[in-house]
């Protein structure tokens, strides 16, 4: 990804920005194109991993429809290209306008998360005399054996319905007169690494669906959500993506011309994007070195917020190996990269690039301590 060619010119540009290899991009796209075509799977982008426009831009150019979690999301999708009848809305707590985008925009179904929440969209959805296309999302109680923070499908979580409230929804029909249930949705969490986690999934599904069965509900769709994750110690390695299908075509059992929707965000841009930052101070501390570079957590939150690893790379010097701390200029003991990293002797000006920060990195930038937002740069650009 980094030729002496690149840097040469990567280093001639202010820092920090993201650096997008959209060759990368289009790559990964492709293998997801072909993989998921053998099974007739459908696939959403999952918006939130990264909203750039020109990344969304070539996603939609792809066929993929999108998965979106606020109002502004399925506006953006939509000014990007994709097809409101292939964007699906999820989210715990959707405003009635946000409810109101998605009712307008007849877009392919609302994810309903709560009891609460499909009494309100079935009341929107009677004073606009719609019938609503909602995909029920339900807890499945599968662990995902991953970060606390991005494990969605057990029964303590904020997301979801909990098995034991579904008999209040499928048995009171009149109740929710204005809407229909199209689809099951899951979705048990983020940066899963174990398939293990997919196949407790798959068996877990095939038991709900036998429930809604014999209530003599027939789901058009099943989405199973994302999470698949990347290989963060090896930066460009991409997920295998015939392995994560294969689980689902395998294990699934569907019924006659039900269809079998993803949602995925890491695993598309997680590998295309990287943090370039530069070295403003080489510091000294008591046992420790410390870099100090120019971009903070404000730019990429992962680190303080997960504990997350991202490999750092110095692409500026081939010097003799030294342990550092790589920190950001922020106020904040957390403001941190990366502790003990082997780099190249280091000093003022290098260039670092912070891998693997496609997903869940521009998106989440903040504006704390009033920094200036990083650039972006595309590999086409330069």
């Amino acid at each position: 990804m980094f030729s002496k060619q690149i840097v040469k010119k990567l280093n001639k540009v202010k820092t920090p920005y993201y650096y997008y290899d959209l060759a990368m991009l289009r790559e990964t796209l492709g293998i997801i194109r072909r993989e998921s075509d053998k099974y007739g799977f459908i696939i959403h982008y999952a918006v939130k991993a990264n909203a750039n426009p020109r990344i969304l831009e070539i996603i939609s150019s792809y066929g993929f429809g999108a998965d979106c979690v606020s109002g502004n999301e399925i506006i953006r999708a939509i000014e990007t290209g994709f097809d409101p009848k292939m964007i699906a809305f999820a989210g715990v707590g959707k405003t009635d306008e946000e409810i109101n985008i998605a009712l307008n925009k007849k877009i392919f179904s609302i994810n309903v998360e709560s009891l609460p929440e499909y009494e309100v969209v079935n009341s929107l959805a009677g004073k606009k005399n719609l019938s609503a296309c909602v995909a029920l999302r339900i807890n499945p109680n599968v662990e995902a054996f991953t970060h606390k923070y991005i494990t969605t499908g057990i029964e303590e979580t904020k997301f979801g319905i909990n098995m034991w409230d579904l008999e209040s929804v499928v048995d009171n029909p009149d109740r929710f007169g204005n809407t229909k249930i199209t689809g099951l949705h899951f979705h048990i969490g983020s940066q899963i690494r174990r398939m293990t986690a997919f196949k407790a999934l798959c068996s877990r599904i095939n038991e709900i669906q036998l429930w809604f069965e014999s209530r003599n509900i027939y789901p058009e769709h099943i989405n199973v959500g994302g999470g698949l994750g990347i290989d963060y110690e090896n930066p460009g390695m991409l997920p295998d993506f015939e392995e994560f299908f294969s689980i689902f075509n395998e294990l699934l059992d569907l019924r006659k011309d039900q269809k079998v929707h993803f949602e995925l965000g890491r695993s598309v841009v997680g590998q295309v994007g990287n943090l370039l930052t530069r070295v403003l101070y080489v510091k000294n501390g008591a046992e420790t070195r410390f870099i100090i570079v120019d971009a903070g957590m404000t730019d990429l939150i992962r680190p303080a917020l997960y504990q997350a690893y991202h490999q750092i790379d110095n692409l500026t010097s081939d010097g003799k190996k030294q342990k550092y701390n790589v920190v950001g200029p922020i106020c904040e003991s957390a403001d941190s990269f990366g502790k003990f990293i082997d780099l190249p002797e280091t000093r003022r000006g290098d260039l670092i690039a912070i891998r693997s920060a496609g997903a869940y990195g521009e998106v989440m930038i903040s504006g704390y301590n009033l920094k200036n937002p990083p650039g972006t740069v595309f590999s086409d650009d330069i």
